[in-house]
């Protein structure tokens, strides 16, 4: 099912502030580049309780970001307080609120603890949070509520360029419990000196754990992807058993060269690198398929 979303551009500028709203969903978000925070934080929103994120340049070259996760019952006067700090030196902010004003203490815990959770399991970005913070208690109907705004938040913010919550781990192993993916829908990488597994889902091209990876990158393997090796690496999602990587997680990757890359070590056309258990490459099967639907 689709979502309606409405951006608001506070200043009528592309690169400025804005509020962005999802139809039907109480929150609201506001996006704050550094330059103007005076605009933004003398507007009544910013007074309001809430969840904040601070975005600054990442320590690590791994990491394409790196995120500070806070809470407050007032988010203008957290966020000065912030600007007198020199560790926080930030570029741009997003906060969260509820368009009701109702959120409570209690419950922007929660928000801020859940989130500090999947920002550090999702291995996407240097969490700037000394200490993950544990979850308030609460009742089950207030959980309920708290995971659906969480679920708008996570949609939301990849919007405005904060992308510390996308995962760079499937969500779930596989097979999925009680349910068999067709053979021809599972794929080996071709080389034979490597043994990795691929399969496609809703959240990308995912490497199965367990799979192996080449110790060697050539020449040919092209800075970007260099990077995102080096990343999963620090991650730990890639770990050294000597001969080759080996994948301690469910990988998610945005192409199947992507994740051939990751495996092989170099430049790789994806497409033709996997091969299912009757050796048809993915594109092939797509090919198939795309053919199936037109016909």
């Amino acid at each position: 099912m689709g979502k309606k979303v409405i951006v608001y551009l506070i200043d009528g500028t592309e690169y400025g502030p804005r509020f962005v709203e999802i139809g039907n969903w109480v929150g609201k978000a506001v996006y704050v580049p550094r330059v103007s925070l005076p605009t933004v934080l003398s507007r009544p929103e910013a007074y309001n309780p809430g969840v904040y994120f601070l975005k600054s340049r990442p320590k690590s070259e791994f990491y394409p970001e790196r995120i500070y996760i806070g809470e407050a019952e007032n988010i203008a006067k957290r966020v000065k307080q912030h600007l007198l700090d020199p560790n926080k030196d930030f570029e741009e902010l997003v906060f969260i609120i509820s368009k009701d004003e109702l959120l409570t203490k209690t419950q922007i815990r929660y928000l801020e603890s859940r989130i500090v959770q999947i920002a550090t399991e999702a291995k996407g970005a240097e969490v700037d949070n000394g200490n993950a913070p544990s979850l308030p208690t609460l009742h089950e109907a207030d959980i309920s509520d708290m995971e659906y705004f969480l679920d708008q938040v996570k949609l939301i913010l990849p919007l405005m360029g904060f992308r510390f919550l996308v995962s760079r781990v499937a969500s779930r192993k596989v097979p999925y419990p009680g349910i068999q993916i067709e053979t021809s829908q599972v794929f080996q990488i071709k080389t034979p000196s490597l043994h990795a597994e691929m399969y496609v889902s809703d959240e990308g091209f995912i490497v199965k754990m367990g799979s192996q990876a080449s110790k060697n990158v050539t020449a040919s393997l092209s800075n970007n992807y260099v990077k995102q090796r080096q990343q999963l690496i620090a991650a730990g999602i890639l770990v050294d058993k000597g001969d080759y990587f080996e994948f301690t997680e469910n990988a998610v990757f945005s192409s199947p060269s992507a994740a051939s890359n990751a495996v092989l070590g170099r430049q790789s056309a994806g497409p033709i690198e996997w091969v299912n258990s009757e050796n048809k490459t993915y594109k092939q099967i797509t090919e198939d398929q795309n053919a199936t639907a037109l016909a």
